[in-house]
């Protein structure tokens, strides 16, 4: 069943760039060639997702032997992240991976701002950087030779939409137009040949030492956005594909993810999951660094900081989203 608004968005959609029109029964997913086949990854998503990739200041991009381009891995994190994983662990084939994710990033500023105003947004990303250098209707010289059948676009945003507005905003205000603004840029990709998406929900940030240390009814009103914004999402990606019957997208469920590993950290070797050591909260020289005052390891605290997660919880989620791909 379909909401109004999704019917709304779907038809604004369908006139952008001649989508298949919406149908009540079936569509085709047969673009997407199989985890094994791909080439190119195209990730769009906040400082969850950044790696430091830089577009077009004519640093390295991805070639074969270098698929991150730069900066060198694993990226200007403490450790690897998703992206790195995916694209130098757990692929099963040489992926030319670009990272356009900004730290801070929300899905458009003019909807919900980010920390600062130079933050580039899911829309800027795609309208700034990806449309001007890497779309196909429009070849630069280091547009990339990809294909719809060929390629992935991974999109991770709506951490910083729900932090930035769960406290003085109603989910049922402001979740709707973040949702049609979300997948009109998802149109701007499908429109230029995108067709396979994997879109990550938003994980458990009620649980981050930021919202806990806020008492109860902080974690109690972020729980509510975040059950919005991920239930909006799936309904939206439903009607996406259904008006749009030659796309594959998945929402990878990365909140069943971050809550594996909060119940049972003991399997994954993480032995703190409520709280983070200042002392590890801006990077540490070493995966693994040890200071006698935080307790444990780095790499066995669930959470970095105050909200970001350590790269072991990125190496599992990057794991299982290769399973559901």
């Amino acid at each position: 069943m379909f909401s109004r608004l999704s019917i709304i968005s779907l038809g604004l959609a369908d006139a952008l760039c001649g989508a298949i029109p919406f149908v009540e029964e079936g569509y085709n997913e047969h673009v997407y060639p199989g985890w094994d086949q791909l080439k190119y990854l195209f990730v769009f998503g906040d400082s969850y997702t950044t790696t430091g990739f830089n577009l077009t200041n004519g640093s390295p991009l991805p070639s074969s032997g270098n698929p991150m381009g730069n900066p060198a891995w694993p990226g200007e994190n403490s450790g690897p992240n998703w992206v790195g994983y995916l694209t130098t662990t757990f692929n099963r084939s040489e992926l030319l991976t670009y990272n356009l994710a900004y730290g801070g990033a929300t899905i458009n500023s003019t909807l919900v701002k980010p920390y600062i105003p130079t933050v580039l947004s899911f829309a800027d990303q795609v309208q700034d950087l990806f449309l001007p250098n890497l779309s196909p209707k429009s070849p630069t010289s280091i547009t990339p030779a990809w294909e719809s059948e060929d390629s992935l676009f991974l999109i991770w945003l709506g951490v910083n939409d729900i932090e930035n507005s769960y406290r003085n905003v109603d989910p049922g205000d402001l979740h709707p137009s973040l949702m049609n603004e979300y997948f009109r840029i998802l149109e701007e990709l499908y429109c230029v040949g995108a067709r396979n998406f994997l879109l990550l929900n938003v994980p458990p940030i009620d649980r981050s030492p930021l919202t806990t240390g806020q008492g109860e009814q902080a974690v109690s009103r972020e729980q509510e956005a975040l059950e919005s914004y991920n239930s909006l999402l799936e309904d939206m990606l439903h009607g996406f594909k259904r008006s749009h019957r030659d796309v594959y997208g998945k929402i990878f469920d990365a909140a069943r993810v971050f809550t594996e590993i909060l119940e049972r950290p003991e399997r994954y070797d993480i032995k703190n999951t409520t709280a983070f050591c200042e002392k590890y909260r801006v990077g540490t020289p070493d995966w693994d660094t040890y200071y006698p005052e935080c307790g444990v390891r780095v790499s066995e605290y669930f959470w970095l900081n105050s909200l970001h997660p350590t790269w072991p919880v990125h190496k599992v989620l990057a794991e299982e989203i290769v399973k559901s791909l």
